[in-house]
């Protein structure tokens, strides 16, 4: 019975930090519509600025956390809520998921930046040291305050919703922003205060958790996926059931610690850890289905060019001879950061036709690298091509399983749901030195990493780093080009299709969970096919290579080049390798380099497209204003309209008709 005291309270504490940090979420979403991924960065910051005024500074505790609380982080919402949030009313949600993704790895290499990871940095609790005693177990003081805080902070959340004027007008933003407008309301003001609160209450829990996590950029960033659970089960929507959560998350992450035997049987060590990934998952496998939608009232400022054969052949042989050209100029360090960077485009090719085309988003496609990498690994110790297409059915395979209870989902559910199988493989399937399939035993990193050959083809034997260069570039322009041939193939306009309005393609009888499957097997196998050759380039790799933060630079540049093109991807694969080159030549380009890809995906809010698009207009537009200077003659009335990426009232374009037909089924044979 003591046991059973000693961990409930325990259990509670920690469901009070959860709690606090999930109702922030809430909050912010609820106002915004935006699902704030760097929430736990944001909390991460607050409790290195409190280590930094309290402890390296030594202010009063009061003080520090006036300033931190009450101070800074109100200010960084409300700076972040109007000069980004504001400007994704009409961005898709993978836009918007992207954006905030960009400000966590922008926080997360800012705090790398200032603060050496080298370093260690002592946090104590509150009152350390002071005890009292309830049913005959101790409790600190520090338990005591976070409990309370945690109680205060629900308290208070409810009447500034139901007794205040503000939160009168936070809630009516939730329903119809356009009708609080004409009411009188001031919806902007309500959802900058939603953000400023919301970093208040991301700090608090930051710094509240600090002493048992102590101070660590990677686990206090991840904290969010911990209260992603307890906000899911409130609905996005509910305080009340927000709480209700944590406490339930709480207390079986705390029962879990202390009643399973992780002493005898040594894969349970792990499984506490994944306690909240478990009831995040269940909690979105359980909510109602969510109803299908037609067309966005507004227009989204998004495209989706339709590509070419002919371009992409001269792209990639303009690529293929250019890897030729410049791989000996390039020093050993660079020759191995831009083949890296190659590799993983190959990966970041895998969320062309799912993003780019279908607009389902994914944030564990280096789960499904980290899979191909290990049947690499074990498929053939001499590298033939076997190797690579075992990579790619496996990771294919277990896309299909993984996407299967998922399936249903879509936009921001189906993005925390890719989210918890990253952290769940990250936790515990990598974790374990073996698993057992059907009777075979299967070692995984046993040895914390694992060894990969080279491929080894019948006109390619032992590849020096030059000639893996190349081979690498090539099987990124043949990925490439399969994949303009599914989107300009009957399968590719039902992706669009699909992505524009679900709803229409249902009522013409597209069967949406069939495609939804397809894209993602080939998904993931692309991203097993990408990883196998990750590892073969370094020869050994580790776990942490195909974490679930290694998903978020790479979908930041990949959505940065353009995630609908291929052209795209190829910018985000060579920015990956320039700032992997730029990265290794000191401490400060290394740091710097950690904080650009997120400067980029803040950059999304106002080119969707991406920067390839951007390319392409002004190409276009120099193309017209010569084509005019050089012919006198009048514009023919029956001539096609030209393709413009701006202007909201400009006639229908090619591509925007082809969508048109597409979501009619006049073309797409639906």
């Amino acid at each position: 019975m003591h046991d059973l005291i000693a961990y409930t309270i325990f259990g509670l504490v920690t469901a009070s930090i959860y709690a606090i940090a999930a109702s922030g979420l809430v909050v912010t979403y609820t106002t915004s519509g935006v699902f704030n991924l760097a929430h736990g960065a944001t909390g991460m910051f607050g409790a290195f600025v409190y280590w930094q005024l309290r402890f390296a500074w030594s202010w009063p505790a009061w003080l520090a956390l006036l300033i931190v609380v009450g101070v800074l982080a109100p200010l960084f919402g409300c700076v972040i809520e109007k000069t980004l949030m504001r400007n994704l009313a009409d961005a898709t949600e993978a836009t918007k998921l992207a954006v905030t993704i960009g400000v966590l790895v922008a926080l997360v290499g800012a705090a790398l930046w200032i603060w050496d990871p080298q370093t260690s940095r002592p946090f104590p609790a509150f009152y350390a040291g002071s005890k009292v005693e309830i049913l005959g177990v101790p409790v600190t003081s520090d338990q005591l305050i976070t409990v309370g805080i945690g109680v205060l902070c629900a308290v208070g959340l409810r009447v500034l919703l139901y007794r205040t004027r503000i939160g009168l007008d936070m809630r009516a933003v939730v329903d119809d922003r356009s009708l609080v407008l004409l009411n009188g309301g001031r919806p902007d003001r309500a959802s900058m205060f939603s953000w400023a609160l919301g970093s208040m209450l991301a700090s608090l829990a930051g710094i509240l958790i600090a002493p048992y996590l102590q101070l660590s950029v990677i686990p206090l960033t991840l904290l969010v996926v911990n209260a992603y659970a307890a906000a899911v089960i409130g609905r996005l929507r509910s305080l009340s059931m927000t709480v209700v959560g944590a406490v339930i998350i709480g207390l079986l992450q705390s029962y879990a610690v202390g009643y399973l035997p992780t002493s005898t049987v040594s894969w349970l060590q792990r499984l506490p850890d994944t306690i909240p990934i478990i009831v995040l998952f269940i909690a979105l496998l359980v909510l109602p289905h969510q109803r299908l939608r037609g067309g966005a009232s507004r227009r989204s400022r998004e495209a989706f060019p339709l590509p070419t054969y002919r371009l992409a052949l001269i792209g990639s042989a303009i690529v293929v001879v250019a890897a030729i050209v410049v791989g000996p100029l390039l020093g050993t360090q660079s020759l191995f950061s831009m083949s890296s960077g190659l590799a993983l485009g190959i990966i970041g090719l895998s969320l062309v036709p799912l993003v780019g085309y279908g607009g389902q988003i994914s944030l564990c496609q280096m789960t499904y690298a980290g899979i191909g990498a290990v049947v690499w690994a074990h498929a053939t110790s001499r590298g033939n091509l076997l190797g690579l297409v075992l990579a790619f059915v496996v990771a294919a395979l277990v896309g299909a399983i993984t996407a299967l209870p998922a399936i249903r989902l879509r936009g921001l559910y189906l993005a925390l749901a890719t989210a918890a199988l990253a952290q769940f493989c990250d936790t515990f399937v990598f974790g374990l030195s073996s698993v057992t399939v059907f009777g075979h035993t299967i070692p995984l990193f046993g040895f914390g990493s694992l060894p990969a050959s080279r491929p080894n083809f019948p006109l390619l034997r032992e590849a020096s780093d030059r000639t893996y260069f190349v081979l690498l570039a090539a099987i990124f322009c043949i990925v490439g080009i399969g994949i303009v041939a599914l989107r300009r193939s009957r399968y590719g306009r039902m992706l669009l299709a699909m992505r524009e309005s679900p709803a229409a393609c249902a009522m013409l009888g597209l069967r949406l969970t069939t495609v939804k499957l397809g894209v993602f097997s080939l998904s993931a196998g692309i991203a097993g096919l990408g990883g196998a050759l990750l590892a073969g380039l370094s020869t050994q790799f580790a776990p942490d290579a195909f974490s679930f933060f290694q998903n978020l630079p790479l979908l930041l540049l990949m959505m940065a080049g353009g995630v609908a093109m291929v052209s795209g991807a190829f910018f985000g694969a060579v920015a990956l390798g320039v700032f992997s080159a730029v990265g290794s030549m000191s401490t400060l380009f290394n740091r710097a380099a950690s904080v650009l890809p997120g400067l980029v995906g803040v950059g999304l809010g106002e080119q969707p497209n991406g920067v390839v698009a951007d390319i392409a207009a002004g190409l276009a537009k120099l193309g017209r204003r010569g084509a005019r200077r050089e012919s006198a003659a009048p514009a023919v009335a029956d001539a096609e309209p030209v393709w413009e990426w701006s202007g909201l009232d400009a006639p229908l374009n090619k591509q925007e008709l082809a969508i048109l037909d597409t979501a009619l089924g006049v073309k797409a044979g639906v």
